[in-house]
C-alpha cells in the first residue's frame, strides 16, 4: 500500500540528490560519508516506490484519498 505523496516524492529525491552531490564533492567524507549514501538510497527507494516503512509503522501517509 502506498503511503508517501508526490510532494514528498519531490522531497525525498532533492535531498537525496543534495547527499550525493556533497559526498561527490568531498564535503562529506569517510563514515559519514557513507551513512549518507544510504540515506539517500533508501530516500530514492522509498520515492520510487511510493512506499515508506516508518510512514506505516507511524501510522502517517502524505498520499491524499481518492
Amino acid at each position: 500500500m502506498k503511503n508517501v505523496g508526490p510532494i514528498d516524492k519531490a522531497v525525498r529525491l532533492s535531498i537525496a540528490a543534495v547527499l550525493i552531490i556533497l559526498y561527490a564533492l568531498g564535503v562529506i567524507k569517510g563514515a559519514l560519508g557513507i551513512i549518507a549514501l544510504v540515506i539517500a538510497f533508501v530516500l530514492i527507494v522509498t520515492s520510487l516506490t511510493g512506499f515508506c516503512f516508518l510512514y506505516r509503522v507511524l501510522g502517517i501517509s502524505t498520499l491524499r484519498k481518492k
